[in-house]
């Protein structure tokens, strides 16, 4: 088979993957114009400045051992099969390099024969690129679940990021359509590569050349609408992923119908809404100090469709508001909507300085469309706002408003065993509505996340 046919298919067998926001584009070499663009497995991450880079998205083979029912690549797919040999993919990568199309890799790979044969495929082909090729590009490499504690850290030596697909909400789940996939097959090696990291960072303490395990820590994937898991259940597991593996991220990837088992969605959108709706409940936990118990319960599993999380709990805990923003701490800015971590710092910088207006916070970038309703200046609310849960929710969902149909995430588009996303009523919003806290023992987490 040609090489650009393998990347062809390997490429594109790559796309499923979360990891990064897929995108690309062809495009020729034209008179007048410097360069030219390959649309084959080219995604965007970003670096810790802010700068967009391109990645060589692929997989090392499609070949797989595995039936995973919700995978393109199970092996009971007809689909068209490829292989990269380490020397193909490594030269490859480079020659791309090269030409300016990509500035690092990212390398997935089917279970051709066993997790620890396709493991070696890998190092090898990032041992070519370190060592014969001179490659100091970033490289983010999937560790396969079930491989040896010793590949964990050979490749961890060699990549810039590991992850290790966690890939459905709950150990149940994954039974049903994932039998050759275990939670300790997955587990065990997320645990390695925490412990290598850690002990990683000692080691650097001491000796100031030792080599680097996966500087930019570790991450992981979850399928979002193939399970009827909740998102009460998805967040717990991340908040229990975050606290006992010290993840950086955790990706939610909408499902795509690619299956043909019977307990999976057909015909159906992917749930695009309620994938963003979990991307900004996480960076609440990430960042703004949030639990999963207050943003979502197991009487309200569901995130609702017309509005962000931190709106929802403003809406639920008004007795906190309205907050006064020339003299609240950071932590409660933080939970103000429309305020984020660059404008509550801000803010508190600026205040030093004299009594913030609303013209003063419109200009240091905090957004008043949603942060009007919660918060006050100099003792007085914005004009025309009324403190009332009717008013603050109707005028929140004017924008996303929309008939049940034109929603992406509803009850509609999905299976009959899926809960309904649920939308709060006006008369329950408001003080005395909040969520209750349950308690964070392991008995909560869908995945029962062993303590470290």
């Amino acid at each position: 088979m040609d090489l650009m046919d393998k990347l062809s298919i390997l490429a594109d067998s790559a796309k499923y993957d979360a990891a990064c926001t897929s995108s690309g584009t062809s495009r020729a070499g034209q008179d007048g114009m410097v360069g030219s663009a390959s649309g084959c497995g080219i995604c965007h991450s970003f670096a810790a400045d802010g700068r967009c880079i391109s990645l060589l998205k692929v997989l090392m083979t499609n070949y797989c051992v595995y039936d995973c029912q919700y995978c393109v690549n199970r092996c009971s797919n007809d689909i068209p099969r490829a292989a990269f040999t380490p020397d193909e993919l490594a030269g490859l990568t480079i020659e791309f390099y090269k030409r300016n199309y990509i500035e690092g890799l990212f390398l997935s790979s089917g279970v051709m024969q066993s997790p620890d044969a396709s493991m070696e495929r890998m190092c090898r082909v990032l041992e070519l690129l370190r060592g014969k090729y001179r490659f100091n590009g970033y490289i983010h490499a999937k560790a396969i679940p079930g491989c040896s504690p010793e590949l964990v850290t050979k490749l961890g030596l060699l990549c810039d990021r590991m992850s290790v697909n966690i890939e459905l909400p709950s150990e149940r789940s994954l039974k049903v359509l994932a039998p050759n996939k275990t939670k300790e097959n997955i587990l065990r090696p997320m645990g390695a590569i925490r412990d290598s990291l850690r002990q990683n960072k000692e080691e650097l303490a001491v000796f100031r050349h030792a080599p680097s395990f996966a500087p930019a820590g570790q991450a992981t994937q979850m399928i979002i609408g193939a399970t009827p898991d909740t998102d009460w259940q998805i967040l717990r597991l991340s908040q229990g992923l975050y606290k006992q593996y010290r993840l950086k991220r955790v990706f939610y990837s909408a499902y795509i119908p690619v299956g043909t088992n019977a307990l999976l969605p057909r015909d159906q959108p992917p749930p695009l809404l309620r994938e963003h709706r979990l991307y900004q409940a996480d960076w609440l936990l990430r960042l703004y100090g949030f639990r999963a118990e207050e943003i979502v319960s197991p009487e309200q599993p569901s995130l609702d469709p017309l509005l962000d999380p931190k709106c929802g709990w403003a809406l639920r805990h008004l007795e906190f508001f309205p907050v006064e923003v020339n003299r609240a701490d950071r932590e409660l800015l933080l939970r103000v909507p429309g305020i984020g971590l660059k404008s509550a710092e801000r803010i508190l910088t600026a205040r030093r300085a004299g009594r913030l207006s609303f013209d003063d916070l419109k200009k240091i970038g905090v957004v008043l469309k949603r942060a009007a309703y919660f918060i006050t200046c100099r003792g007085r609310m914005f004009p025309g706002v009324q403190f009332s849960p009717s008013f603050i929710y109707q005028n929140l969902t004017a924008d996303t408003r929309r008939s049940p149909r034109d929603l992406p995430f509803t009850a509609a588009e999905q299976l009959s065993l899926f809960p309904p996303p649920s939308i709060p009523a006006l008369a329950g919003v408001g003080k005395g509505a909040g969520i209750p806290a349950p308690g964070m023992g392991k008995e909560a987490l869908p995945w029962a996340i062993p303590a470290m």
